[in-house]
């Protein structure tokens, strides 16, 4: 398994184990609500009904955020090789290695940090298109591209 396989594979794992998360607190907030109905009653009663509702959507928004997420993810073709940046590159500057895919939290492999970085955010619209060797500079911080994969 390459690298940027391996990048790729962790990062699906992540997104996978959010999925799960954000699922299992979402029918525990199900269940709760229908444990709570069959016991209370009163104005009490629908004050904690109406909590446990908006509580539910956040997690439905942020449930759907992860699966757009996680689809990104596949549909990277970690195969193929880039010669320019472009969305599933693996990017290895002179400060930090990107996987241009979807902002996703930092993470090691092998001894290396990897920053999952949207093509979308301010950083990566500056990167698309870039081939290895050019330099570009963003917020007064030079950088220099080393390799593409």
């Amino acid at each position: 398994m390459t690298f940027k396989q391996n990048t790729c594979n962790q990062y699906l794992q992540y997104i996978n184990d959010r999925i799960q998360n954000y699922r299992a607190m979402i029918v525990d907030l199900s269940e709760d609500a229908q444990n709570d109905a069959k016991g209370s009653a009163g104005d009490k009663h629908e004050t904690a009904l109406a909590m446990m509702h908006l509580e539910q959507e956040k997690l439905n928004m942020k449930l759907k955020e992860v699966l757009e997420q996680k689809s990104v993810l596949e549909g990277i073709d970690v195969l193929k090789a880039n010669k320019l940046i472009t969305l599933g590159s693996l990017v290895q500057t002179d400060n930090f290695l990107f996987f241009i895919s979807t902002a996703l939290p930092k993470i090691t492999i092998d001894d290396k940090d990897v920053i999952a970085l949207s093509p979308f955010s301010p950083l990566g619209k500056e990167m698309l298109g870039k081939g290895e060797t050019e330099l570009f500079e963003f917020n007064s911080m030079k950088y220099k591209i080393l390799s593409i994969d």
